[in-house]
């Protein structure tokens, strides 16, 4: 009898696995993620999967959204712009941290939770789950009061 495979088992499943890419992710470009290991980190396609440049602009972001990938193409391999607000313009240090995060969309599509965007950020980052939490909460935080543009 064979054993089938419920949402749930995916979504552990899943999650499992962003947490070892992350982790993967952070030996070989850790054990800091700064803006300039980022950049090599959004060149390897082992790590990303499709182009996703970064790109300071809140004009395609939501109100209080910090970052977010958006397709360039009608295909994932015509690559991602990834959005962030440009309030972190000045502080390349923390902008891995929120690219991170949203690398899950990139790599996994609607297929990724919140969680799994924690788990990945967290392990790439070399971060407990708490803290990389608290700083994306801080960081969502300082946006109170940006205009979205």
């Amino acid at each position: 009898m064979a054993t089938q495979l419920t949402a749930d088992d995916a979504r552990e499943s899943l999650n499992s696995h962003v947490a070892a890419r992350g982790a993967e992710i952070n030996a070989k470009y850790g054990p800091h993620i700064g803006w300039k290991e980022l950049q090599k980190i959004l060149e390897d396609r082992a790590c990303v999967r499709y182009p996703c440049p970064v790109v300071f602009d809140a004009a395609a972001l939501g109100a209080g959204e910090f970052a977010h990938p958006l397709p360039t193409g009608e295909r994932p391999e015509a690559g991602f712009t990834m959005y962030v607000h440009p309030v972190f313009m000045t502080d390349l240090a923390r902008v891995p941290l929120l690219v991170l995060y949203q690398l899950v969309l990139v790599n996994y599509g609607e297929f990724a939770s919140a969680d799994d965007a924690e788990t990945f950020g967290a392990a790439a980052a070399g971060l407990s789950r708490d803290d990389y939490y608290a700083q994306l909460c801080e960081m969502a935080d300082e946006l109170a009061g940006c205009s979205a543009a």
